[in-house]
């Protein structure tokens, strides 16, 4: 008879979300209708529907030596209204060589363009954000299993804001603009260490982004994120000279820290850091309109508070970044 062992369950033997009945509890249905039992009362007993029994009673018959019990794929054995191959090619040729979406590929080749996102969506080219516009090439995504395996570091240059406000504050006009290259306020330069598996985020802002200004960070960076209970274990920048100095080079050794560089002109490399100071802009550098560049700066521990703490992030499931953070009885140690 069958035995069916949970402990040597493979990867095919999960159960289907909506299954009222165990791999185990199969196989008992079969033995009751098999020692006589009435199929009527074998589904009274295990709460099922009588056509329920019946189908895994001729399963079983049908196939004595296989594993019968397991669920079986609900994908159609032929699909005669699906998209020709052809077809396909020519629409995964538009995404990749001219990058259009959904509608405008459509257009082109006259067709719905639901029909053109399902062959997107079924290649695996449904976001043009998941696509290198060089090359066309899908970008690979990854997340390293533990907080602290690798960590991203990226600067970005920002424009500092006039006392009383810049454009937004005051309009565009003739006069302004010109006003403000005399007052020359010159740059800053925010510098942002994001850890790759929890999106834990950690910023400064300096007036430079020198190799001293830069292992300085990294040296504060690393204190909050073992505060967290994060020990990093690697590091990941662009190829910039604050990067590839001696400076920089020895602060990240000295941690017990592995330095690592992206591919030279491949900034997606470190795509997760770039995405956030994406939201850095949008969220805290140009959310509304700021009177100076102190005002600025001063809202910006506030912001991350509000990223690592209570924002939610599609990538962790509307969860924040703390929630895989918590190093609850040493869970990444």
């Amino acid at each position: 008879m069958w035995l069916f062992d949970g402990h040597t369950a493979s990867k095919e033997a999960r159960l289907h979300g909506n299954a009222r009945l165990t791999l185990w509890g199969r196989q008992e249905l079969v033995r009751w209708v098999e020692a006589g039992t009435p199929p009527a009362t074998v589904a009274r007993q295990m709460n099922v529907s009588r056509d329920t029994v019946y189908k895994w009673w001729r399963r079983a018959q049908a196939d004595r030596g296989g594993q019968w019990w397991l669920d079986r794929s609900s994908r159609p054995h032929r699909s005669p209204t699906r998209t020709r191959r052809k077809l396909e090619r020519k629409i995964l040729s538009l995404r990749r060589n001219k990058k259009l979406g959904p509608d405008r590929i459509a257009g082109r080749l006259e067709l719905p363009a639901s029909t053109v996102h399902a062959v997107l969506a079924r290649n695996g080219v449904s976001r043009l954000a998941w696509m290198d516009r060089p090359t066309g090439r899908v970008v690979r995504r990854y997340e390293h299993e533990r907080p602290g395996d690798l960590v991203h570091v990226d600067i970005k240059k920002l424009g500092q804001i006039p006392p009383g406000g810049g454009w937004r504050a005051t309009g565009r006009t003739t006069e302004s603009r010109s006003a403000a290259r005399r007052r020359k306020v010159g740059y800053c330069f925010v510098h942002s260490a994001l850890d790759d598996h929890s999106r834990l985020a950690y910023s400064e802002i300096h007036d430079d982004e020198t190799a001293i200004t830069a292992a300085g960070f990294w040296r504060r960076a690393r204190d909050f994120f073992e505060a967290h209970g994060i020990t990093v274990r690697a590091v990941l920048t662009d190829n910039g000279g604050s990067f590839r100095s001696r400076e920089w080079l020895q602060e990240v050794v000295a941690g017990g820290t592995t330095p690592r560089f992206t591919r030279p002109y491949r900034p997606q490399t470190n795509g997760k850091v770039e995405r956030f100071n994406r939201t850095l802009l949008e969220e805290w550098a140009y959310v509304r309109t700021y009177r100076s560049e102190a005002e600025r700066r001063r809202r910006l521990d506030s912001w991350l508070h509000l990223y690592n703490h209570h924002r939610c992030h599609t990538a962790l499931g509307g969860h924040p970044p703390i929630t895989r953070v918590d190093n609850l009885s040493g869970t990444y140690s």
